[in-house]
């Protein structure tokens, strides 16, 4: 008799969420977006997350700092686009379920602190 256990791995801690407001280039590359990074917030922190997009709106790109290295993840929207924060601000702090919604193409400045997301 056989049995199986389930182990579950996790292999990106995000604690921090946070958006560059100015649209990138999206041929930019991870050393590119990391100089980005600390044009932008002055350091990367390990365990942040920083979300890009491009100029009209329908990619993202974000770049994950796990202590260890850099991950770069993109996001195309085939429709619609990026509900994204008025010109002049130059960055923000997102919660977990802002996040959420910011990925899935949601608008995101809807939810308050305590309003979730159900993906039905």
């Amino acid at each position: 008799m056989c049995t199986a256990v389930t182990r579950v791995v996790v292999v990106i801690r995000i604690d921090q969420v946070w958006i560059a407001v100015e649209p990138v280039d999206m041929r930019s590359g991870m050393d590119r977006l990391l100089a980005k990074v600390i044009e932008v917030f002055g350091a990367s922190q390990p365990h942040h997350a920083y979300v890009f997009v491009n100029r009209r709106g329908t990619r993202l790109k974000v770049l994950v700092c796990d202590g260890f290295g850099v991950w770069l993840a993109v996001r195309r929207l085939h429709q619609g686009s990026v509900h994204w924060p008025r010109p002049g601000d130059t960055q923000m702090e997102l919660s977990t379920e802002q996040a959420r919604a910011l990925v899935i193409g949601l608008p995101w400045q809807r939810l308050g602190e305590y309003e979730s997301i159900a993906i039905l």
